[in-house]
């Protein structure tokens, strides 16, 4: 395989990367929202997770193949800049892209981060609102029933 197929190849990779990336914005968008509904099903939020990591694992992949590509022809690429010039600016603008889009995610994430520990929180303050509610609920039946608790009576069966 020569040179240049394998930079066809390498652009499709950083192409693939660029649209897989641009799902993950779109899970983390998604991903917000949830976080902002107050009636969030967990299954919901889990879903829109593991989807994410789908994502990620995919990126993994074409980053192994990436590196391995690269380390491949990186010598005749060093050898030849001015032969390859065209494609390797290509390859820059996409890498280019790919970080932008990275660092944009990098902030998504964060401020979902932040979402996610302010809903947990209030998920954790309402069952600790619904046990404190229980607990004195428990309570008060507890008392009434002894309140209504009257001792044996001597029951007169004469008639």
């Amino acid at each position: 395989m020569s040179e240049e197929n394998y930079l066809d190849i390498l652009e499709q990779s950083l192409k693939k990367k660029l649209g897989i990336l641009n799902q993950i914005r779109e899970k983390n968008e998604q991903q917000r929202i949830l976080l902002l509904d107050q009636e969030l099903a967990p299954e919901d939020f889990e879903e829109n997770i593991n989807t994410k990591a789908a994502l990620v694992d995919q990126l993994e992949l074409l980053d192994q193949g990436f590196e391995e590509i690269y380390a491949r022809i990186r010598k005749q690429l060093d050898a030849g800049k001015e032969q390859y010039k065209v494609q390797i600016q290509r390859l820059q603008e996409l890498i280019r892209q790919v970080t932008a889009v990275g660092n944009s995610i990098q902030a998504e994430e964060q401020r979902n981060y932040k979402l996610a520990q302010e809903k947990f929180e209030s998920v954790k303050k309402q069952v600790r609102e619904v046990k404190a509610s229980h607990k004195a609920v428990s309570q008060y039946y507890r008392n009434m029933t002894k309140t209504q608790y009257v001792d044996a009576q001597f029951l007169d069966n004469k008639k």
